[in-house]
């Protein structure tokens, strides 16, 4: 067996690669020269971009697109010098077709891309903001040109991809200065809802954390089945969640004390169960026994154990 025209091939290849070794090792350091490059530019843009305060993230969003313009350029360069013939009309021509079925196969890579940009350039939120999401809650930690990284508040990291973040609704929670929070209070029928209402602001008004402007509220919302329902309602600030939770806290145990001790009664839900076979003497008699059957006008049907009396007795009935 001939393996003469294998090995021509093989020495072939070899002494190709030997004499391109130099041009591969320089445009191995030309690359590594634009990396160190691009982080400069990147650093520089950072640095020049800090100062615009109209803009949070614009200083990230430039620094990143100067830092991948950067790296393009230097691959750009550095494909030229190991290819000397390679020029960008050829690597148009290159991809022809296959440029849309890559196209395709990353669409979801660009689609998050361009949203990450859209993101950090619209701001609708921040690094740092707490935001919510679905059924996931938290503080970004970064926004990625691909995705955006949340640590949720019990201590887990959640990666959103950009593109579901700017298409779907996200609620920002740290968006403005104030926040207001609310809880229902019942107390009795029997007790004085204007005194309860002075009593539950008087309560929230000496919490520390609870802002006066807006002014604390307590609004009478429901007449439920065992209790006058008011709702007490007070901003906070800062609104991140561990002032939210602390205000909340403070403001519950408040009020909870303050209505104790003025003798508010504070009620839990009542039911009450009939059993109208549980006594033969009052069953049944309108006259005796009101509940879920009102008196009305006119005679009254004769009670269940007086209508037993009358009937005769039969083997399978008792008396």
């Amino acid at each position: 067996m001939d393996f003469s025209l294998a090995w021509q091939k093989l020495h072939q290849i070899g002494r190709d690669l030997m004499l391109a070794l130099p041009n591969i090792v320089f445009g191995l350091v030309v690359f590594l020269g634009f990396l160190l490059l691009a982080r400069g530019v990147r650093a520089l843009v950072q640095r020049i971009t800090r100062g615009k305060k109209s803009s949070h993230n614009l200083p990230l969003l430039l620094s990143r697109l100067a830092y991948v313009a950067t790296l393009i350029l230097g691959v750009l360069v550095t494909v030229t010098i190991v290819l000397p013939g390679f020029t960008p009309a050829s690597l148009v021509s290159a991809l022809g077709v296959g440029g849309i079925a890559i196209g395709f196969a990353f669409k979801d890579i660009f689609q998050n891309f361009l949203a990450g940009i859209l993101l950090l350039f619209t701001e609708p939120f921040r690094i740092g903001d707490q935001i919510k999401y679905k059924d996931f809650e938290g503080t970004v930690e970064d926004i990625q040109t691909r995705a955006t990284s949340i640590k949720t508040y019990d201590g887990r990291r959640v990666i959103i991809p950009n593109a579901e973040l700017f298409t779907n609704a996200v609620t920002v929670n740290t968006a403005y200065d104030k926040r207001r929070l609310q809880y229902d209070v019942g107390i009795g029928y029997s007790d004085d809802i204007a005194r309860a209402r002075e009593l539950m602001l008087e309560a929230m008004r000496a919490v520390p954390g609870v802002l006066q402007d807006p002014a604390p509220e307590a609004l009478v919302m429901d007449l439920a089945a065992s209790s006058v329902n008011i709702r007490a309602r007070w901003w906070v600030d800062p609104p991140r969640q561990a002032d939210i939770l602390d205000a909340q806290d403070k403001v519950l145990e408040a009020i909870k004390n303050k209505l104790a001790e003025n003798g508010i009664d504070l009620p839990f839900p009542t039911r009450q169960i009939l059993f109208h076979d549980q006594t033969e003497a009052t069953d049944g008699d309108r006259r005796r026994q009101r509940e879920g059957w009102p008196a009305g006008p006119g005679d009254m049907p004769a009670a269940r154990a007086a209508a037993r009396g009358s009937e005769p007795p039969t083997p399978d009935k008792p008396q």
